[in-house]
């Protein structure tokens, strides 16, 4: 008999159970949310501005007066602006154009013989450059490279004479460049600028002459804002 109770308990304990199974709702399963990994864009046209210092390059010069001595082409501060586009493609490169002035605070270079004075003062350099640049998220590296101007005023002199002193001439650099916020990046650069010989003769009684390579070297930091032709660009996994 307690058998029986016991095995009578154990049926309605197991319909019970049952039934209560099949009223209960079926399981719902929540996908995983998806993640948004943004690709830095670094396609459109940007604005910006730097500031650095220039630093003569070659200080060497050839003249026919023993006494004539040359002063080294003081360090400048420079500052100023630029503008350009960029063209990513395939995925991580980059090609751009870009133009650039910068205003110099001293950069002269002075000869003297106790009686002739020459003095050469760049006011200004620009520069119209193409770049190519690799880019990995925020980070891009870049080479560049283009044709360079400077003010075509800057020699002067006590004596009057024939000056050859070039106002265009050629630059190349690079630098990197860090995307901190989705319109702006910061850069640190390098450019070169060569403007070849620069060579004076003086109808002096010594028929002084001079002549020496122009160059700088320059350090600039700066940032750019970017206007975005193609808005942003998102990666979903």
């Amino acid at each position: 008999m307690k058998k029986f109770l016991l095995g009578t308990v154990a049926l309605v304990a197991l319909g019970t159970a049952s039934a209560v199974a099949a009223d209960l709702p079926a399981r719902t399963y929540t996908k995983a949310p998806v993640y948004a990994a943004p690709i830095y864009n670094w396609t459109g046209i940007y604005v910006g501005a730097h500031i650095g210092a220039a630093f003569g390059g070659d200080d060497g010069f050839t003249t026919n007066n023993a006494l004539l001595r040359g002063t080294d082409r003081d360090a400048a501060f420079l500052g100023g602006g630029q503008l350009g586009a960029d063209y990513q493609f395939a995925p991580n490169w980059l090609v751009g154009i870009e133009g650039q002035i910068s205003a110099l605070s001293n950069s002269d270079r002075t000869f003297t013989d106790g009686n002739l004075v020459l003095r050469d003062r760049s006011d200004w350099l620009a520069s119209v450059t193409g770049r190519l640049g690799y880019t990995w998220g925020p980070g891009l590296i870049y080479a560049k490279g283009g044709v360079a101007f400077r003010d075509d005023n800057g020699l002067a002199a006590n004596f009057p004479g024939v000056t050859n002193r070039e106002s265009t001439g050629y630059t190349v650099g690079g630098g990197l460049e860090y995307m901190f916020a989705p319109a702006w990046s910061a850069k640190v650069e390098y450019q070169y600028y060569n403007f070849d010989t620069t060579t004076a003769v003086f109808a002096d009684p010594a028929l002084t002459s001079v002549s020496y390579k122009d160059d700088l070297h320059t350090v600039k930091v700066g940032v750019n804002y970017r206007f975005n032709w193609g808005g942003p660009v998102v990666a979903k996994y």
